[in-house]
């Protein structure tokens, strides 16, 4: 099994709850399936550029004139999305740590996000196929908490709904959600309670996860 871990959390994992969720549910994972191959990228040690027209004219202008030919600008304009997409398209199971930032995902995540989310990279797109995937991941796993409680289908919510939605468009529909909520001491006297309840949960999504079963036949099923 291989597993790409995307974390976009800059405080170091003693300060970092989402980290402590991460650290959970890989010792537990790494436990049960010890050959796990494990790809860890920190965005903020890799921080992803913005989305440019230069980029969108590498993926798209393709799509619309399998003739066009990229630029030496554009070409480069890809260099940071190829080398993720790569890992992205080896993976098998997507890990994604994060806070809750203003009731959705941090910046280096989004410009993560659009940077691999696009056609020719890691799906193909087309008025008589539509969309198809070029990855093989089967389920995504995100490691969130937030200083606020909320509820499930929270209006506010517009990181879960960002990360459900963007992965559906590419045929990822398996999402396992850990939120440690309620971290804010502020406002909420039980933020160990909620982060220990949040800990073990992430432990028995490792479980689930460790027990995909990636076999040739299961693959060929699952992609049918």
């Amino acid at each position: 099994m291989n597993v790409l871990h995307v974390c976009a959390n800059p405080k170091p994992t003693e300060e970092s709850v989402s980290k402590q969720l991460a650290a959970a549910f890989f010792g537990k994972l790494i436990e049960l399936k010890p050959e796990v191959e494990l790809v860890n990228v920190d965005l903020y040690d890799e921080k992803p550029p913005f989305y440019s027209y230069e980029l969108y004219r590498a993926v798209w202008n393709p799509v619309f004139d399998e003739n066009y030919e990229r630029s030496k600008v554009e070409e480069m304009a890809t260099n940071y999305a190829t080398k993720q997409v790569e890992l992205f398209n080896n993976a098998d199971v997507l890990v994604l740590t994060m806070p809750m930032w203003n009731y959705g995902v941090p910046a280096v995540m989004k410009a993560w996000i659009d940077q691999i989310l696009c056609p020719g990279l890691t799906f193909d797109i087309s008025k008589q196929d539509g969309v198809k995937p070029l990855h093989k991941i089967k389920s995504i796993v995100l490691l969130v908490a937030s200083g606020g409680v909320y509820k499930e289908d929270d209006e506010r919510d517009a990181l879960s709904r960002q990360i459900r939605h963007s992965f559906e468009f590419i045929g990822i529909e398996d999402l396992e959600i850990v939120w440690a909520e309620g971290q804010n001491p502020l406002f909420f006297d039980n933020v160990e309670e909620n982060k220990a309840l949040a800990i073990e949960a992430a432990a028995e999504i490792a479980e689930d996860i460790a027990e995909i079963d990636l076999t040739p036949a299961a693959v060929e099923v699952a992609a049918e």
